[in-house]
């Protein structure tokens, strides 16, 4: 009867990750080999900060959830004391806050993963832990969409000051191809 109510709890188990994962936009599978607990609950306070889950399932449990969820390919991941990492929200916070800890804590190694659904080999997960978090790309992008109005700007401050001074105005086209000063916008 115990082994019947047990394996009941695993399937159980395997199910709620199975969902768990699949609606994860990204997922980071990593090997914790020589942490300490107090490293172990540093890294999970930096990772729930910022709304990831870190779980620590028994290797058997998350093979079988990975394969129920549609990703048989990490299946070979889960040796020796593996963790995954996920997210609901942020597709870049999991790598990138699991990269930064690594970089200070060697005995943590970033094993694969998927992104948005797709299989992310080790090198694929690397390239995106070093992309600045959801924030730093909106104020990158902001800047994009705002260095037009600001070179207009720019041009019409320069006529105005040339018709102020007295001095004969250049040709518009000429102050609008001139380089406006940049100014950085900060990112985190």
């Amino acid at each position: 009867m115990a082994s019947t109510a047990a394996i009941e709890l695993k399937s159980g188990l395997v199910n709620d990750y199975a969902a768990k994962f699949k609606a994860a936009t990204a997922l980071v599978v990593v090997d914790y080999r020589g942490l300490s607990v107090e490293q172990v609950t540093e890294l999970r306070r930096s990772l729930r900060a910022e709304g990831v889950e870190f779980k620590v399932l028994k290797n058997n449990i998350s093979r079988r959830a990975m394969a129920e969820a549609g990703y048989e390919g990490l299946a070979s991941e889960f040796v020796g004391p593996t963790a995954i990492a996920y997210s609901n929200d942020d597709v870049v916070a999991p790598a990138r806050i699991l990269y930064t800890f690594a970089k200070a804590n060697e005995a943590l190694e970033l094993k694969a993963g998927f992104i948005e659904g797709e299989i992310a080999t080790h090198e694929q997960v690397m390239e995106l832990a070093t992309l600045p978090n959801r924030d730093g790309l909106l104020s990158m992008l902001l800047s994009v969409l705002q260095a037009p109005m600001r070179n207009m700007a720019y041009a019409l401050s320069q006529i105005a000051e040339q018709l102020d001074s007295g001095v004969e105005a250049a040709p518009a086209e000429e102050v609008a191809n001139e380089e406006a000063p940049v100014v950085e916008e900060a990112t985190e």
